[in-house]
């Protein structure tokens, strides 16, 4: 069974076509790159699968709910539900906490902060973060990308979409973050749908889909 079904999807920016009548299926529980070269619209194309993109064509359905037509606070509730991000640039508030920085998605979908708090906390153990005082701003630059991953993971969601969550680390440091992600996907059974180049993470996916044209082609 499918968690995210897409068909026929399409996107453009001033006339120039980026994706072309794109289909997707992604299962719970399997990791599926996405790769392909740079511009070709991979972005684009996690930004509809997350909802924050709207205005594309086709269609795109979430846990066997249809996103066409929803009110905004009925799509920040499918986010909230069901959807995890992890942004290529963190996205953190510096002069925030890791915890204030991993419950803000609940503070805006208006969840149970309490909930979160406890989640918080036992995500960043996890992960190997320090839960204090300290402002994200002085935190390195690997433990940032770790605050960022557990804010996408808080809510424990079926699906996690991380762009490019690796690019900026070295490879021992991308080993040490995916065999992260694995655990916790094999202990929670989310999906991972993540850009990625590295040959290393690519040998990791259940799927490998890269982009070209605007459709997607199978590789693995």
């Amino acid at each position: 069974m499918s968690i995210i079904e897409a068909r026929n999807i399409q996107r453009s920016f001033d006339e120039i076509k980026v994706l072309s009548g794109l289909d997707i299926d992604v299962k719970k529980g399997e990791f599926l790159a996405i790769t392909g070269r740079s511009g070709v619209g991979k972005s684009t194309l996690l930004a509809i699968l997350g909802t924050h993109d709207l205005d594309h064509g086709g269609s795109l359905s979430i846990a066997d709910t249809s996103t066409d037509g929803l009110s905004p606070s009925e799509l920040a509730a499918l986010r909230r539900d069901y959807l995890g991000f992890v942004f290529q640039d963190f996205h953190l508030l510096p002069a925030l906490t890791a915890i204030e920085n991993v419950i803000l998605p609940t503070v805006f979908s208006g969840g149970n902060l309490e909930i979160a708090r406890a989640q918080a906390f036992e995500v960043l153990d996890k992960l190997s973060v320090r839960a204090d005082e300290t402002p994200t701003s002085l935190l390195s630059r690997g433990e940032r990308q770790r605050v960022a991953v557990a804010r996408g993971l808080v809510n424990r969601p079926s699906v996690l979409l991380a762009d490019e969550p690796s690019a900026s680390l070295d490879e021992e440091s991308e080993k040490t973050l995916f065999d992260l992600l694995d655990d916790l996907r094999r202990q929670q059974n989310f999906a991972l749908i993540a850009v990625v180049h590295s040959t290393g993470v690519l040998s990791r996916a259940d799927r490998i889909l890269e982009l070209k044209g605007g459709v997607l082609h199978e590789v693995l």
